[in-house]
């Protein structure tokens, strides 16, 4: 099915009044956001879409407009979103913007053991509506944006309240609301967090735990050398080299190869530019004693798990998957491998390790009072 959406793009300052007349009489908003972290070093939040009182509003956040007064309306209702993790914490970051309260439709299509959560899913499930996913991987900074772009925009925040209205129907049915909105309101909390910033220990990407000599000192000579790349000409990384291609040199410095053959790579349409640097960046790392990278220390609370608390958690775990199984869910839904180890280790942690709905659960079993 497709669908023609009417909306208002916003670039310009005059542009906000019937926006804010639209979130002062609404009584719900639902909201997405499309950044451009598939293009540049670090993170903009490029656009934000908004559903307001039946209306569409694509806000420019990369033009030059006065939003103190959409940031306090917006955070004044409540909203309605999908998958709001990466959007709760871009927006705290940008602007410190934390929601009254959320309904998030992606946690309720998971509590109801929906196999394909995925908004374009959902969408198409429940409506019939098909979703160009290409526009999640576009160039969101660029300008002017698309209109196939602006429609796919549009599109995420059309569907949200009847979607919200399915999805909650049937949470009540099951008893499950209560669930959901327990989640919600520890993802507003959590977005408060951030981004974890890249702490001394990044450069060990997938892999680096087999090295031990040169290599290591190679593959963080390299890493330091991708990240001064990637900030001087504002791209990923990933985008100068994978760490497929950081693994391989690494691997191959520390087999002893010659650094003649180590070198022998080719880094595509940037490679006259690039090489040199990345060559000395091997050189040096050739030269650097493994000994004196910094080292990961080891965390002070970890110790071996007990006998008796592996033996908790194998009894805890059967609860759970048990539980899963019977309520048809994702049985990490209910605690993840690291929660149950957590419990395991100290079972009086449960309340604040698991949400209410999900020790409760687990509390209720007969194995948990054993």
């Amino acid at each position: 099915m497709s669908l023609s959406l009417h909306y208002q793009f916003i670039d310009q300052p005059t542009q906000l009044p019937p926006l804010y007349a639209a979130l002062d009489r609404c009584t719900e908003i639902s909201l997405d956001t499309e950044a451009d972290n598939l293009f540049r070093y670090r993170t903009r939040v490029c656009l934000l879409q908004i559903l307001a009182a039946g209306e569409i509003y694509l806000v420019d956040l990369l033009a030059d407009l006065p939003l103190d007064g959409l940031w306090t309306r917006l955070a004044a209702k409540p909203l309605i979103m999908h998958g709001s993790d990466y959007d709760l914490r871009l927006l705290w970051e940008f602007c410190r913007f934390q929601p009254l309260s959320l309904f998030d439709t992606m946690f309720a299509a998971q509590l109801l053991s929906i196999p394909r959560f995925g908004l374009a899913a959902l969408l198409e499930q429940n409506f019939g509506a098909h979703v160009d996913k290409d526009h999640q991987k576009a160039n969101w900074s660029q300008r002017p944006l698309d209109r196939d772009m602006l429609d796919y925009a549009a599109t995420d925040v059309y569907y949200l309240p009847e979607l919200r209205d399915r999805l909650k129907a049937e949470l009540t049915r099951l008893g499950r609301l209560d669930w959901m909105e327990q989640k919600c309101r520890w993802q507003i909390e959590v977005g408060r967090a951030g981004f974890a910033a890249p702490d001394e220990n990044a450069w060990r990407i997938n892999g680096s735990e087999k090295l031990r000599g040169r290599g290591l000192a190679v593959l963080h000579a390299l890493w330091f050398w991708r990240e001064s790349w990637a900030e001087a000409i504002n791209t990923p990384p990933f985008k100068v080299v994978g760490n497929e291609m950081l693994g391989r040199l690494a691997g191959a410095a520390e087999d002893e190869y010659p650094i003649e053959e180590v070198l022998r790579v080719h880094l595509g349409r940037r490679h006259d530019r690039l090489y040199p640097s990345l060559a000395e960046a091997v050189h040096q790392g050739y030269a650097t004693d493994p000994q004196t990278l910094p080292r990961r220390e080891r965390r002070r609370e970890f110790s071996p798990m007990s006998p008796a608390e592996l033996a908790r958690q194998d009894r805890i775990k059967a609860d759970r998957d048990r539980l899963a199984q019977g309520l048809q869910l994702d049985p990490t839904l209910i605690a993840t491998r690291s929660q149950l180890a957590l419990i395991a280790r100290d079972p009086q942690c449960i309340d604040t390790v698991l949400l209410p709905w999900q020790a409760q659960l687990l509390k209720a079993e007969p194995a948990w009072k054993s």
